[in-house]
Protein backbone atom coordinates (compact mmCIF):
# COMPACT_ATOMS: atom_id res chain seq x y z
CA UNK A 1 0.00 0.00 0.00
CA UNK A 2 1.23 3.50 -0.83
CA UNK A 3 2.47 5.38 2.25
CA UNK A 4 1.14 8.80 3.16
CA UNK A 5 4.61 10.25 2.58
CA UNK A 6 4.22 9.51 -1.14
CA UNK A 7 1.23 11.84 -1.53
CA UNK A 8 1.75 15.59 -1.81
CA UNK A 9 -1.53 17.13 -3.00
CA UNK A 10 -4.30 18.59 -0.85
CA UNK A 11 -6.86 16.37 -2.58
CA UNK A 12 -4.85 13.24 -1.77
CA UNK A 13 -4.49 14.37 1.86
CA UNK A 14 -8.26 14.53 2.21
CA UNK A 15 -8.79 11.28 0.31
CA UNK A 16 -6.15 8.96 1.77
CA UNK A 17 -5.54 10.14 5.34
CA UNK A 18 -6.51 7.94 8.29
CA UNK A 19 -5.13 7.48 11.80
CA UNK A 20 -4.27 3.85 11.06
CA UNK A 21 -2.16 4.89 8.07
CA UNK A 22 -0.06 7.13 10.31
CA UNK A 23 1.10 4.03 12.19
CA UNK A 24 2.41 2.57 8.92
CA UNK A 25 5.17 5.20 9.02
CA UNK A 26 6.67 3.62 12.17
CA UNK A 27 8.24 0.36 13.34
CA UNK A 28 6.53 0.20 16.71
CA UNK A 29 3.10 -0.79 17.95
CA UNK A 30 0.98 0.60 20.75
CA UNK A 31 2.31 -2.18 22.99
CA UNK A 32 6.01 -1.55 22.21
CA UNK A 33 7.07 1.91 21.07
CA UNK A 34 9.92 4.31 21.78
CA UNK A 35 10.53 7.77 20.29
CA UNK A 36 14.33 7.37 20.36
CA UNK A 37 14.12 4.20 18.30
CA UNK A 38 11.72 5.72 15.79
CA UNK A 39 13.69 8.97 15.42
CA UNK A 40 17.27 7.72 15.67
CA UNK A 41 18.08 4.01 15.97
CA UNK A 42 16.24 2.79 12.89
CA UNK A 43 18.05 5.29 10.64
CA UNK A 44 21.67 4.50 11.52
CA UNK A 45 22.67 2.69 8.31
CA UNK A 46 25.57 4.38 6.53
CA UNK A 47 26.71 7.89 7.36
CA UNK A 48 23.26 9.47 7.28
CA UNK A 49 23.27 13.00 8.68
CA UNK A 50 20.67 13.54 11.39
CA UNK A 51 21.37 17.15 12.33
CA UNK A 52 23.18 20.23 11.11
CA UNK A 53 23.60 22.85 13.81
CA UNK A 54 24.54 26.42 12.91
CA UNK A 55 26.26 27.91 15.96
CA UNK A 56 26.16 31.65 16.55
CA UNK A 57 29.97 31.78 16.75
CA UNK A 58 30.19 30.73 13.10
CA UNK A 59 31.04 27.05 13.31
CA UNK A 60 28.81 24.27 12.00
CA UNK A 61 28.17 20.95 13.73
CA UNK A 62 27.16 17.95 11.63
CA UNK A 63 25.86 14.98 13.62
CA UNK A 64 25.07 11.51 12.28
CA UNK A 65 22.23 9.21 13.29
CA UNK A 66 24.86 6.64 14.26
CA UNK A 67 26.63 8.89 16.76
CA UNK A 68 23.41 10.01 18.45
CA UNK A 69 22.22 6.39 18.60
CA UNK A 70 25.44 5.13 20.18
CA UNK A 71 25.95 7.95 22.66
CA UNK A 72 22.29 8.17 23.68
CA UNK A 73 22.39 4.43 24.43
CA UNK A 74 25.41 5.02 26.65
CA UNK A 75 23.56 7.80 28.49
CA UNK A 76 20.58 5.45 28.93
CA UNK A 77 22.91 2.89 30.54
CA UNK A 78 24.40 5.65 32.70
CA UNK A 79 20.94 6.66 33.93
CA UNK A 80 19.70 3.14 34.63
CA UNK A 81 22.86 2.46 36.64
CA UNK A 82 21.80 5.40 38.82
CA UNK A 83 18.36 3.86 39.30
CA UNK A 84 16.64 6.24 36.89
CA UNK A 85 13.84 4.55 35.02
CA UNK A 86 10.25 4.64 33.85
CA UNK A 87 8.41 7.75 34.91
CA UNK A 88 11.39 9.56 36.49
CA UNK A 89 11.85 13.13 35.32
CA UNK A 90 15.18 14.25 33.87
CA UNK A 91 15.65 17.90 32.94
CA UNK A 92 17.70 18.76 29.83
CA UNK A 93 18.83 22.40 29.75
CA UNK A 94 21.44 22.54 26.98
CA UNK A 95 21.67 24.54 23.77
CA UNK A 96 21.24 22.53 20.52
CA UNK A 97 24.39 20.43 20.13
CA UNK A 98 25.58 16.83 20.19
CA UNK A 99 25.28 16.96 23.99
CA UNK A 100 21.64 18.06 23.87
CA UNK A 101 20.45 15.42 21.41
CA UNK A 102 22.35 12.56 23.07
CA UNK A 103 20.98 13.56 26.47
CA UNK A 104 17.42 13.97 25.20
CA UNK A 105 17.26 10.63 23.41
CA UNK A 106 19.21 8.88 26.18
CA UNK A 107 16.57 9.90 28.71
CA UNK A 108 13.80 8.71 26.42
CA UNK A 109 15.52 5.36 25.76
CA UNK A 110 15.89 4.76 29.48
CA UNK A 111 12.11 5.06 29.83
CA UNK A 112 12.44 8.23 31.86
CA UNK A 113 10.62 11.48 31.05
CA UNK A 114 12.65 14.18 29.31
CA UNK A 115 11.92 17.74 30.45
CA UNK A 116 13.46 20.21 27.96
CA UNK A 117 14.19 23.60 29.52
CA UNK A 118 15.05 26.84 27.76
CA UNK A 119 18.73 27.64 28.25
CA UNK A 120 18.00 31.32 28.95
CA UNK A 121 15.98 30.61 32.08
CA UNK A 122 17.35 32.31 35.18
CA UNK A 123 17.29 30.80 38.68
CA UNK A 124 13.68 31.85 39.32
CA UNK A 125 12.44 30.30 36.07
CA UNK A 126 14.37 27.12 36.87
CA UNK A 127 13.04 27.03 40.43
CA UNK A 128 9.41 27.17 39.28
CA UNK A 129 9.84 24.23 36.92
CA UNK A 130 12.08 22.16 39.18
CA UNK A 131 9.60 22.61 42.00
CA UNK A 132 6.82 21.41 39.74
CA UNK A 133 8.34 18.40 37.94
CA UNK A 134 11.02 17.45 40.56
CA UNK A 135 13.65 16.01 38.19
CA UNK A 136 15.86 13.23 39.55
CA UNK A 137 18.73 14.45 37.34
CA UNK A 138 19.38 17.86 35.78
CA UNK A 139 21.51 17.76 32.61
CA UNK A 140 23.03 21.11 31.62
CA UNK A 141 26.26 22.78 30.51
CA UNK A 142 29.07 24.27 32.58
CA UNK A 143 27.81 27.83 32.18
CA UNK A 144 24.29 27.11 33.43
CA UNK A 145 25.18 24.64 36.19
CA UNK A 146 25.56 27.32 38.94
CA UNK A 147 22.16 28.83 38.05
CA UNK A 148 20.56 25.38 38.05
CA UNK A 149 21.91 24.75 41.52
CA UNK A 150 20.76 28.20 42.67
CA UNK A 151 17.34 27.36 41.23
CA UNK A 152 17.08 24.27 43.44
CA UNK A 153 18.04 21.56 40.96
CA UNK A 154 19.46 18.35 42.43
CA UNK A 155 21.99 15.98 40.83
CA UNK A 156 23.18 18.59 38.33
CA UNK A 157 25.35 16.94 35.67
CA UNK A 158 27.35 18.83 33.05
CA UNK A 159 27.03 17.08 29.68
CA UNK A 160 29.95 18.00 27.44
CA UNK A 161 32.47 16.23 25.23
CA UNK A 162 34.44 14.98 28.26
CA UNK A 163 31.28 13.54 29.83
CA UNK A 164 30.31 11.78 26.61
CA UNK A 165 33.81 10.38 26.10
CA UNK A 166 33.76 9.14 29.67
CA UNK A 167 30.86 6.83 28.79
CA UNK A 168 32.67 5.10 25.90
CA UNK A 169 33.08 1.85 27.84
CA UNK A 170 29.31 1.47 28.11
CA UNK A 171 27.37 -0.46 25.42
CA UNK A 172 26.42 1.45 22.29
CA UNK A 173 22.95 -0.14 22.13
CA UNK A 174 20.14 -0.21 24.65
CA UNK A 175 17.18 -2.57 25.00
CA UNK A 176 14.43 -0.07 25.70
CA UNK A 177 11.19 -1.23 27.30
CA UNK A 178 8.41 1.28 26.73
CA UNK A 179 4.90 1.23 25.33
CA UNK A 180 3.18 3.84 23.25
CA UNK A 181 1.16 5.05 26.23
CA UNK A 182 4.19 5.58 28.49
CA UNK A 183 5.10 9.20 29.21
CA UNK A 184 8.12 10.37 27.19
CA UNK A 185 8.29 14.18 27.35
CA UNK A 186 7.04 16.78 29.81
CA UNK A 187 7.10 20.13 28.07
CA UNK A 188 6.32 23.50 29.57
CA UNK A 189 4.58 25.94 27.28
CA UNK A 190 6.36 29.21 26.59
CA UNK A 191 4.08 31.22 28.82
CA UNK A 192 0.54 31.67 30.12
CA UNK A 193 -1.29 34.02 32.45
CA UNK A 194 -0.27 31.83 35.39
CA UNK A 195 3.03 32.19 37.27
CA UNK A 196 4.03 28.71 36.09
CA UNK A 197 3.30 27.86 32.44
CA UNK A 198 1.38 24.68 31.81
CA UNK A 199 3.26 21.41 31.57
CA UNK A 200 2.01 19.31 28.67
CA UNK A 201 2.47 15.56 28.87
CA UNK A 202 3.49 13.69 25.72
CA UNK A 203 3.52 9.91 25.48
CA UNK A 204 5.79 8.01 23.11
CA UNK A 205 2.95 7.52 20.64
CA UNK A 206 2.34 11.29 20.54
CA UNK A 207 4.81 11.30 17.68
CA UNK A 208 2.34 9.30 15.58
CA UNK A 209 -0.24 12.09 15.84
CA UNK A 210 2.56 14.59 15.20
CA UNK A 211 2.88 13.20 11.69
CA UNK A 212 -0.32 15.04 10.74
CA UNK A 213 1.54 18.32 11.22
CA UNK A 214 4.69 16.97 9.59
CA UNK A 215 2.85 15.85 6.47
CA UNK A 216 0.47 18.77 6.03
CA UNK A 217 1.76 21.79 8.01
CA UNK A 218 5.50 21.64 7.32
CA UNK A 219 5.19 19.32 4.32
CA UNK A 220 8.12 17.06 5.29
CA UNK A 221 8.89 14.28 2.85
CA UNK A 222 11.84 11.87 2.49
CA UNK A 223 14.65 13.61 0.64
CA UNK A 224 14.05 17.04 2.18
CA UNK A 225 16.88 18.98 3.81
CA UNK A 226 14.92 20.46 6.70
CA UNK A 227 15.68 23.33 9.08
CA UNK A 228 13.97 24.98 12.06
CA UNK A 229 15.75 27.79 13.95
CA UNK A 230 13.37 27.63 16.93
CA UNK A 231 14.77 26.29 20.20
CA UNK A 232 13.98 22.60 20.88
CA UNK A 233 13.07 23.66 24.41
CA UNK A 234 9.71 24.70 22.95
CA UNK A 235 7.05 22.80 21.04
CA UNK A 236 7.80 24.13 17.56
CA UNK A 237 11.53 23.50 17.79
CA UNK A 238 11.29 20.08 19.45
CA UNK A 239 8.29 18.40 17.85
CA UNK A 240 8.04 20.07 14.45
CA UNK A 241 11.70 20.98 14.00
CA UNK A 242 13.40 17.92 15.49
CA UNK A 243 11.33 14.82 16.19
CA UNK A 244 9.05 14.96 13.13
CA UNK A 245 11.77 15.07 10.45
CA UNK A 246 14.02 12.59 12.29
CA UNK A 247 11.13 10.12 12.55
CA UNK A 248 11.04 10.10 8.74
CA UNK A 249 14.81 9.73 8.49
CA UNK A 250 15.00 13.30 7.17
CA UNK A 251 18.06 15.40 7.95
CA UNK A 252 17.13 18.46 9.99
CA UNK A 253 18.96 21.48 11.32
CA UNK A 254 18.71 24.28 13.84
CA UNK A 255 20.38 27.36 15.28
CA UNK A 256 22.35 27.42 18.54
CA UNK A 257 23.25 30.49 20.57
CA UNK A 258 22.26 34.13 20.34
CA UNK A 259 20.14 34.51 17.23
CA UNK A 260 21.68 36.33 14.26
CA UNK A 261 19.60 36.52 11.07
CA UNK A 262 22.66 36.89 8.82
CA UNK A 263 24.27 33.80 10.39
CA UNK A 264 21.01 31.97 9.72
CA UNK A 265 20.94 33.09 6.08
CA UNK A 266 24.46 31.77 5.55
CA UNK A 267 23.54 28.43 7.12
CA UNK A 268 20.46 28.09 4.93
CA UNK A 269 22.67 28.62 1.90
CA UNK A 270 25.56 26.41 3.02
CA UNK A 271 23.33 23.54 4.16
CA UNK A 272 21.31 23.77 0.91
CA UNK A 273 18.07 23.69 2.92
CA UNK A 274 14.98 22.81 0.87
CA UNK A 275 12.32 23.00 3.59
CA UNK A 276 12.32 25.71 6.28
CA UNK A 277 9.87 26.18 9.14
CA UNK A 278 10.33 29.21 11.39
CA UNK A 279 8.56 31.82 13.48
CA UNK A 280 7.13 34.78 11.62
CA UNK A 281 9.64 37.02 13.34
CA UNK A 282 12.56 34.98 11.94
CA UNK A 283 11.41 35.89 8.45
CA UNK A 284 11.01 39.56 9.43
CA UNK A 285 14.48 39.65 10.94
CA UNK A 286 16.03 38.05 7.86
CA UNK A 287 14.29 40.62 5.69
CA UNK A 288 15.25 43.55 7.93
CA UNK A 289 18.90 42.44 8.04
CA UNK A 290 19.31 43.79 4.50
CA UNK A 291 21.44 40.75 3.65
CA UNK A 292 18.89 38.19 2.45
CA UNK A 293 19.54 38.94 -1.21
CA UNK A 294 23.28 38.36 -0.76
CA UNK A 295 22.85 34.58 -0.50
CA UNK A 296 21.46 31.83 -2.72
CA UNK A 297 18.81 29.32 -1.67
CA UNK A 298 17.40 25.89 -2.52
CA UNK A 299 13.93 26.20 -1.00
CA UNK A 300 10.94 24.17 -2.16
CA UNK A 301 8.78 24.64 0.94
CA UNK A 302 8.51 27.36 3.60
CA UNK A 303 6.20 27.55 6.63
CA UNK A 304 5.77 29.78 9.65
CA UNK A 305 4.02 29.76 13.00
CA UNK A 306 3.67 31.68 16.25
CA UNK A 307 1.80 34.74 14.96
CA UNK A 308 0.48 36.16 11.67
CA UNK A 309 3.10 37.32 9.20
CA UNK A 310 2.74 40.79 7.72
CA UNK A 311 1.97 40.93 4.01
CA UNK A 312 5.07 42.97 3.15
CA UNK A 313 7.36 40.33 4.65
CA UNK A 314 5.39 37.51 3.04
CA UNK A 315 5.75 39.10 -0.40
CA UNK A 316 9.45 39.78 0.19
CA UNK A 317 10.07 36.16 1.22
CA UNK A 318 8.32 34.87 -1.89
CA UNK A 319 10.43 37.11 -4.12
CA UNK A 320 13.80 36.40 -2.49
CA UNK A 321 13.35 32.78 -1.42
CA UNK A 322 11.43 31.74 -4.52
CA UNK A 323 8.30 30.27 -2.96
CA UNK A 324 5.36 31.33 -0.80
CA UNK A 325 5.64 31.01 2.98
CA UNK A 326 2.69 29.02 4.33
CA UNK A 327 1.04 29.33 7.73
CA UNK A 328 0.58 26.58 10.31
CA UNK A 329 -1.59 27.15 13.38
CA UNK A 330 -1.98 25.29 16.66
CA UNK A 331 -0.86 25.21 20.28
CA UNK A 332 1.32 22.95 22.42
CA UNK A 333 -1.80 21.59 24.09
CA UNK A 334 -3.88 20.79 21.00
CA UNK A 335 -1.25 20.40 18.28
CA UNK A 336 -1.50 21.79 14.76
CA UNK A 337 -5.08 22.09 13.54
CA UNK A 338 -4.90 24.46 10.54
CA UNK A 339 -2.29 24.53 7.78
CA UNK A 340 -1.56 25.65 4.23
CA UNK A 341 -0.17 22.29 3.07
CA UNK A 342 3.38 23.08 1.84
CA UNK A 343 4.16 21.12 -1.31
CA UNK A 344 0.51 20.88 -2.34
CA UNK A 345 0.25 22.59 -5.71
CA UNK A 346 -3.54 22.24 -5.78
CA UNK A 347 -4.20 24.45 -2.74
CA UNK A 348 -4.27 28.21 -3.21
CA UNK A 349 -2.31 30.19 -0.59
CA UNK A 350 -4.51 33.17 0.20
CA UNK A 351 -2.98 36.33 1.63
CA UNK A 352 -3.52 36.52 5.38
CA UNK A 353 -5.12 33.09 5.66
CA UNK A 354 -3.88 30.41 8.06
CA UNK A 355 -5.12 27.77 5.64
CA UNK A 356 -7.59 24.95 6.08
CA UNK A 357 -8.12 22.33 8.78
CA UNK A 358 -5.69 19.41 8.67
CA UNK A 359 -7.10 15.94 7.92
CA UNK A 360 -8.92 14.26 10.79
CA UNK A 361 -9.47 17.54 12.68
CA UNK A 362 -12.72 19.50 12.97
CA UNK A 363 -12.30 23.25 13.53
CA UNK A 364 -15.10 25.77 13.93
CA UNK A 365 -15.53 29.47 14.66
CA UNK A 366 -18.08 29.90 17.42
CA UNK A 367 -19.98 32.75 19.02
CA UNK A 368 -19.93 33.31 22.79
CA UNK A 369 -23.11 31.21 23.14
CA UNK A 370 -21.46 28.22 21.45
CA UNK A 371 -23.32 28.52 18.14
CA UNK A 372 -21.42 28.37 14.86
CA UNK A 373 -20.44 31.76 13.45
CA UNK A 374 -21.32 32.68 9.90
CA UNK A 375 -18.61 32.95 7.23
CA UNK A 376 -16.71 36.21 7.76
CA UNK A 377 -17.95 36.59 11.34
CA UNK A 378 -15.30 36.78 14.07
CA UNK A 379 -15.60 34.38 16.98
CA UNK A 380 -13.46 32.01 19.01
CA UNK A 381 -11.58 29.25 17.21
CA UNK A 382 -12.68 25.89 18.62
CA UNK A 383 -11.42 22.38 17.91
CA UNK A 384 -13.38 19.17 18.45
CA UNK A 385 -11.56 16.69 20.68
CA UNK A 386 -13.01 13.48 22.09
CA UNK A 387 -16.49 14.56 21.12
CA UNK A 388 -16.33 17.98 22.78
CA UNK A 389 -15.41 21.47 21.62
CA UNK A 390 -12.07 22.66 23.03
CA UNK A 391 -11.25 26.40 23.15
CA UNK A 392 -8.04 27.65 21.54
CA UNK A 393 -8.40 31.04 23.31
CA UNK A 394 -7.81 32.69 19.94
CA UNK A 395 -10.23 34.66 17.84
CA UNK A 396 -10.71 34.05 14.15
CA UNK A 397 -13.03 33.84 11.19
CA UNK A 398 -13.55 31.47 8.28
CA UNK A 399 -14.52 32.32 4.71
CA UNK A 400 -17.00 30.51 2.52
CA UNK A 401 -14.26 28.29 1.06
CA UNK A 402 -13.07 27.00 4.44
CA UNK A 403 -9.97 29.20 4.82
CA UNK A 404 -9.37 30.33 8.41
CA UNK A 405 -8.03 33.75 9.44
CA UNK A 406 -6.50 34.66 12.79
CA UNK A 407 -8.26 37.38 14.81
CA UNK A 408 -5.90 37.87 17.74
CA UNK A 409 -5.68 36.50 21.26
CA UNK A 410 -8.75 36.09 23.39
CA UNK A 411 -6.89 36.76 26.64
CA UNK A 412 -3.98 38.79 27.92
CA UNK A 413 -1.03 36.71 26.80
CA UNK A 414 1.57 38.43 24.64
CA UNK A 415 2.87 36.84 21.42
CA UNK A 416 6.29 38.39 20.83
CA UNK A 417 8.61 37.05 18.13
CA UNK A 418 6.76 33.74 18.33
CA UNK A 419 7.08 33.45 22.14
CA UNK A 420 3.98 33.27 24.32
CA UNK A 421 4.56 35.49 27.36
CA UNK A 422 2.28 35.90 30.37
CA UNK A 423 1.55 39.52 31.29
CA UNK A 424 0.85 38.60 34.92
CA UNK A 425 4.13 36.68 35.21
CA UNK A 426 6.10 39.68 33.96
CA UNK A 427 4.15 42.01 36.23
CA UNK A 428 5.03 39.88 39.24
CA UNK A 429 8.72 40.05 38.35
CA UNK A 430 8.61 43.83 37.84
CA UNK A 431 6.74 44.33 41.10
CA UNK A 432 9.46 42.45 42.97
CA UNK A 433 11.86 45.32 42.19
CA UNK A 434 12.23 47.54 45.28
CA UNK A 435 11.57 50.77 43.36
CA UNK A 436 8.23 49.65 41.85
CA UNK A 437 4.86 50.41 43.45
CA UNK A 438 2.43 49.31 40.73
CA UNK A 439 2.76 47.84 37.27
CA UNK A 440 0.72 46.95 34.19
CA UNK A 441 2.19 44.87 31.36
CA UNK A 442 0.91 44.57 27.79
CA UNK A 443 2.14 43.73 24.32
CA UNK A 444 2.95 46.90 22.39
CA UNK A 445 2.97 46.77 18.55
CA UNK A 446 6.43 46.39 17.00
CA UNK A 447 7.41 46.29 13.34
CA UNK A 448 9.85 43.38 13.77
CA UNK A 449 8.55 41.25 16.63
CA UNK A 450 4.84 41.78 16.15
CA UNK A 451 4.54 42.75 19.80
CA UNK A 452 7.08 43.58 22.49
CA UNK A 453 6.60 43.49 26.23
CA UNK A 454 5.88 46.96 27.60
CA UNK A 455 5.60 47.78 31.29
CA UNK A 456 3.75 50.81 32.65
CA UNK A 457 5.21 51.47 36.11
CA UNK A 458 4.29 53.62 39.08
CA UNK A 459 7.39 54.21 41.17
CA UNK A 460 7.62 54.47 44.94
CA UNK A 461 9.92 57.48 44.58
CA UNK A 462 11.31 59.64 41.80
CA UNK A 463 13.05 58.09 38.80
CA UNK A 464 16.83 57.74 39.09
CA UNK A 465 19.49 57.37 36.41
CA UNK A 466 19.80 53.84 35.05
CA UNK A 467 16.54 52.66 36.60
CA UNK A 468 15.03 51.41 33.33
CA UNK A 469 18.01 49.17 32.65
CA UNK A 470 18.10 48.04 36.28
CA UNK A 471 14.45 46.94 36.16
CA UNK A 472 15.02 45.15 32.84
CA UNK A 473 18.01 43.26 34.26
CA UNK A 474 15.99 42.46 37.38
CA UNK A 475 13.31 40.77 35.27
CA UNK A 476 15.89 39.00 33.08
CA UNK A 477 17.37 37.40 36.19
CA UNK A 478 13.99 36.02 37.29
CA UNK A 479 12.28 34.95 34.10
CA UNK A 480 13.42 33.68 30.72
CA UNK A 481 15.70 36.23 29.10
CA UNK A 482 13.20 37.01 26.32
CA UNK A 483 10.41 37.96 28.74
CA UNK A 484 11.82 41.24 30.06
CA UNK A 485 10.02 44.52 29.18
CA UNK A 486 11.76 46.02 26.16
CA UNK A 487 9.77 49.19 26.72
CA UNK A 488 9.16 50.86 30.08
CA UNK A 489 7.04 53.93 30.70
CA UNK A 490 6.83 55.55 34.14
CA UNK A 491 3.32 56.87 34.88
CA UNK A 492 1.51 58.46 37.80
CA UNK A 493 -1.57 56.24 37.56
CA UNK A 494 -2.88 53.14 35.80
CA UNK A 495 -6.38 52.55 34.34
CA UNK A 496 -8.35 50.15 36.51
CA UNK A 497 -11.42 47.96 36.10
CA UNK A 498 -14.34 48.29 38.57
CA UNK A 499 -12.81 45.37 40.45
CA UNK A 500 -9.58 47.32 40.89
CA UNK A 501 -7.51 45.35 38.39
CA UNK A 502 -5.25 47.01 35.82
CA UNK A 503 -7.27 47.49 32.63
CA UNK A 504 -4.83 46.19 30.05
CA UNK A 505 -7.28 46.72 27.20
CA UNK A 506 -7.10 50.49 27.65
CA UNK A 507 -3.30 50.30 27.65
CA UNK A 508 -3.28 48.12 24.54
CA UNK A 509 -5.68 50.43 22.72
CA UNK A 510 -3.60 53.54 23.40
CA UNK A 511 -0.43 51.77 22.23
CA UNK A 512 -2.17 50.68 19.03
CA UNK A 513 -3.18 54.31 18.33
CA UNK A 514 0.41 55.48 18.89
CA UNK A 515 1.70 52.84 16.50
CA UNK A 516 -0.82 53.71 13.80
CA UNK A 517 -0.04 57.42 14.11
CA UNK A 518 3.68 56.77 13.74
CA UNK A 519 3.33 54.74 10.53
Amino acid sequence: MTRLTEFTSYEDARKHYSKDRLWELFDGTRERFNIAHECIDRHVDGDNVALRVAHADGHDEVISFEEISRRSSQIAHFLTAKGIGKGDRVAVMIDPSLAFYCALFGVIKAGAVAVPMFSLFGPDGIRLRVGDCKPEVFFTNAEKAPEAIEGGAQNVIVVDRDFLEGLNDLPGTFDWQTSGADLAVLQYTSGTTRALPAAVQHSHQSIVTLMVAALYATGIRPGDRFFCPSSPAWGHGLWHGTLAPLAMGVSTGTFSGRFDPVRLLKALQDFRITNLTAAATHYRMMRNSGEAESYSYSFDKLSFTGEPIDSETAHYVERVFGTKVRSMYGTTEIGVIIANYPGADDLEVRDGAMGKAVPGVEVEVQRADGSQADPGETGELMVRKRGEWFPTKDLGRVDEDGYFYHGGRADDVIISAGWTIGAVEVEDAVLSHPAVAECGVIGAPDAVRGLVVKAYIILKAEETDGLVEDIQNHVRARLARHEYPRQIEFVSELPKTPAGKVNRKILRDQEAKKFEAAE
